[in-house]
């Protein structure tokens, strides 16, 4: 598995991935999130969207923020990575994609692309029992807070 930067030549590929109907809830549109990254890079955050590629195929769709901390946010925000959004496109589910990208997103955030950091967190739609599975599986563990109705779940890097 691979991340690629989404750029010009993979951004309307990555714009078409999506989610299954009753997944629509649990995750913005790539668009939306594409978007997102502009006005958080353009305002001075950091935003770094990729697309997810299995060879030359591309799977999914991921982006991570860094240090976005907001007043009021749990302290461990301050200075880590997130992984903002996680997706696989609905014809790529059930394939083992979601584990081997959440391998390869753990390594490339294991590089401190943006300096070093002692956490990486992310959040969920509480009644995402997948995404939950997923995440537990790799060492996530929920904080007990909860940022915009999402659970919040934290890993050391």
């Amino acid at each position: 598995m691979e991340l690629r930067k989404v750029e010009e030549k993979n951004l309307w590929d990555v714009v078409k991935l999506s989610v299954r109907e009753d997944q629509k809830n649990f995750v913005a549109t790539n668009t939306q999130s594409i978007l997102q990254a502009y006005t958080t890079i353009t305002a001075g955050g950091v935003a770094l969207p990729f697309g997810l590629y299995a060879g030359e195929q591309l799977v999914g769709f991921v982006m991570f923020g860094f240090d976005g901390y907001d007043e009021g946010d749990p302290e461990y925000i301050k200075g880590s990575y997130d992984i903002w959004r996680f997706m696989i496109d609905e014809n790529y589910q059930g394939k083992g994609y979601g584990k081997k990208a959440m391998e390869a997103c753990l390594a490339y955030l294991s590089t401190y692309p943006c300096g070093e950091a002692k956490y990486c967190w992310l959040s969920y739609e509480p009644e995402n029992v997948v995404a939950k599975k997923l995440y537990d599986a790799f060492g996530f563990e929920e904080t007990g807070d909860v940022l915009g109705g999402e659970v919040v779940s934290l890993r050391k890097l």
